[in-house]
């Protein structure tokens, strides 16, 4: 940015989970999307990363908020906060002034009107001049290099925090989608109610995420890529005395097993509703997995063998959808009419 530059375009995949934020066609902020403010004051004392460490370990003057769930905003003052703190990471050349924002951010597919107003409000609390929300399975295909305006079908699986996304996407648009609010957070959900139930022990959210990154699975026979168990500290729900318990990929996969069929039941549903010429051409191209659901072990795998269908997981699909806020098209002064939310 010049001296004289008072427009700044950053591109936000404002997720349940993380968000990502793109300035200059580079990723300049990746925090969780967590923030924590003074119960007295409302003030704002972290977010993002910083957040995320105080997270389940306040004292009563300190409350931390997640303020998405199911990939919308739960809490809009929250959000609101939490999407200044990180745009205030984000560095610009001048610091003399605050520039105007132009903002590309991705929502879920499947959001109503009254959503979509709560992050238009957010982003133009946060110093947004101009706000373009894109459809989130839109932005990834674009992030994976998919030509979204040719005229043949691509179908995206979005599998975030709080909701799965999943679009046929045919000459710019968007022909069929099935949004459901399963994703990551019940995956986590999942393991912490196994965990207290098959092994008497107590974890917090936070235990669950790791043991889900460390042996999460979607299938029980990996192979040669299986990890090594797992060792999970935590009170004894009974005694509170302190277990130490061993964890294997093999059951936290039959613990995930009712979450990944419901996300394989929204996949069959958008096919059904998928014209048979599209229909064709998802069968040649395969589809693509997106969020950070695709990194779960062997969910490609489970879900090729269940649907006969080629499944591809891109290099970097935490940030798809960032990487697709097609940042160039606000640049040039050009709008994909398709591609916009109106």
């Amino acid at each position: 940015m010049g001296f004289f530059s008072f427009v700044q375009d950053i591109a936000i995949d404002l997720g349940t989970a993380n968000t990502i934020i793109i300035s200059d066609d580079k990723i300049v902020v990746d925090e969780p999307s967590v923030i924590a403010l003074d119960r007295r004051t409302d003030k704002v004392i972290a977010v993002g990363n910083e957040a995320k460490m105080m997270y389940e370990k306040t004292h009563e003057n300190i409350r931390t908020i997640r303020p998405l769930r199911d990939g919308v905003i739960a809490d809009f003052s929250a959000c609101e906060q939490m999407i200044r703190g990180l745009i205030k990471m984000v560095h610009v050349g001048n610091r003399l002034f605050s520039p105007s924002l132009r903002m590309v951010i991705g929502v879920p597919s499947g959001s109503t009107e009254v959503e979509l107003r709560a992050v238009r409000d957010s982003a133009e609390h946060a110093n947004g001049r101009d706000i373009y929300l894109i459809f989130e399975p839109m932005a990834a295909a674009i992030g994976i290099g998919i030509d979204v305006d040719a005229p043949e079908g691509n179908m995206i699986v979005d599998i975030g925090g709080g909701s799965t996304e999943i679009a046929v996407i045919s000459l710019g648009g968007i022909v069929s989608n099935n949004s459901i609010r399963v994703a990551g957070d019940d995956l986590t959900a999942d393991i912490q109610e196994y965990m207290y139930r098959q092994h008497n022990v107590k974890v917090s959210e936070r235990m669950a995420e790791r043991i889900k990154i460390h042996v999460g699975s979607a299938l029980t026979d990996l192979g040669d890529e299986a990890p090594e168990d797992f060792i999970v500290h935590g009170p004894n729900r009974i005694t509170a005395l302190p277990m130490e318990v061993p964890v294997c990929y093999q059951e936290i996969a039959h613990c995930l097993d009712k979450t990944v069929s419901k996300i394989e039941n929204a996949v069959l549903s958008a096919l059904e509703n998928t014209p048979p010429e599209l229909y064709a051409d998802i069968v040649k191209n395969g589809i693509y997995l997106a969020g950070g659901g695709a990194l779960l072990r062997g969910l490609d795998k489970r879900l090729e063998d269940k649907m006969h269908i080629p499944f591809h997981v891109p290099e970097d699909p935490l940030r798809c959808v960032a990487m697709g806020a097609v940042l160039d098209a606000i640049k040039d002064d050009r709008e994909c009419a398709t591609c916009w939310i109106s």
